[in-house]
């Protein structure tokens, strides 16, 4: 099977580096080494910090996709998850640092390397954010939220994680997400983050073409550590999944490749699960890669051709 480069949208490191806290050589290091694994382009998504580290590192990774090589990942812009969020499902990230997502706080960090914005749009009043936004070219994704209105939103974050669940009565973000077509969705399937019956569920009730696939990976992902400092806490990787010491689940260790060859020996993978990621963002990237029958990568080109 041949298919295009994956496209990462939510991907907070890997090999050691973390986004919110490297050089620019660290993330051109990142780019390169995710040739690898088939990865043609990146979006770093940054978790809540202080704004004046966020701005610190926009301006880091903007460094960084101005020097990158044609050999390396493409870096397309900044995934903001962090910072307007709700702190009933905060999961792993800082309340401490939450603003109210207003176009003011906004307008503290903005830049236009900022492409993806994860927020709570239960707290956007009149969705006055969320309407500038989209003068920005900026995708909108409920995330780290209980609201149920997306009607401003493009997609959803981690579809089940840090929201508000299917609900029998009324509304909820997961349920919208999951019923309304308009709206993609973000899943993390890495046998971790939503059992396999969720997975299963999603991928009968939702269209395959509003299907984002993404790892959601920490740091630890690909490297020697067992531990690391994210957002405060350690968070610990005990070989399958990394947790904070209250176990609090964090983001993946798996990259794309590992959860698409777990798709495709469960009977769910697609190739159009690739190509959403394009359409959703109408991005043109050259290159394939080439897949055995038990989804194990053969070839990437044009990296390594």
């Amino acid at each position: 099977m041949k298919t295009r480069l994956l496209i990462e949208q939510h991907f907070h490191g890997a090999f050691g580096i973390n986004f919110n806290n490297c050089t620019v050589e660290d993330i051109l290091d990142v780019a390169k080494e995710l040739t690898k694994y088939g990865i043609g382009g990146i979006f770093p998504t940054l978790a809540t910090d202080t704004v004046e580290n966020i701005k610190k590192q926009i301006n880091i990774i903007k460094k960084a996709a101005e020097l990158q090589t044609p050999d390396t990942a493409k870096i397309f812009g900044v995934h903001l998850e962090g910072i307007f969020l709700n702190p009933e499902k905060k999961g792993i990230h800082d309340d401490s640092l939450f603003l109210k997502p207003t176009i003011e706080n906004y307008g503290l960090l903005e830049d236009d390397f900022i492409k993806i914005i994860t927020y709570a749009p239960e707290f956007d009043e009149n969705y006055a954010l969320a309407k500038y936004l989209l003068t920005k070219d900026v995708k909108i994704q409920a995330g780290h939220c209980t609201g149920g209105d997306l009607s401003y939103c493009d997609g959803a974050t981690h579809l089940f994680n840090a929201m508000s669940g299917i609900v029998q009565r009324g509304t909820s973000t997961a349920l919208t997400a999951l019923t309304d077509d308009s709206v993609y969705t973000e899943i993390i399937a890495d046998g971790v983050h939503v059992s396999d019956s969720i997975l299963r569920l999603v991928f009968k009730a939702k269209p395959i073409d509003k299907i984002i696939l993404v790892s959601d990976c920490l740091p630890i992902t690909k490297s020697n550590l067992k531990e690391m400092e994210f957002e405060g806490e350690t968070i610990y990787f005990d070989g399958e999944k990394a947790t904070s010491k209250e176990g609090t689940l964090a983001g993946s260790t798996k990259l794309l490749p590992d959860i698409i060859r777990r798709l495709g020996l469960m009977g769910l993978f697609s190739p159009q699960l690739i190509e959403n990621t394009y359409k959703y963002h109408n991005i043109k990237l050259d290159g394939e890669i080439e897949w055995d029958d038990n989804f194990n990568i053969i070839k990437v080109k044009p990296f390594g051709a």
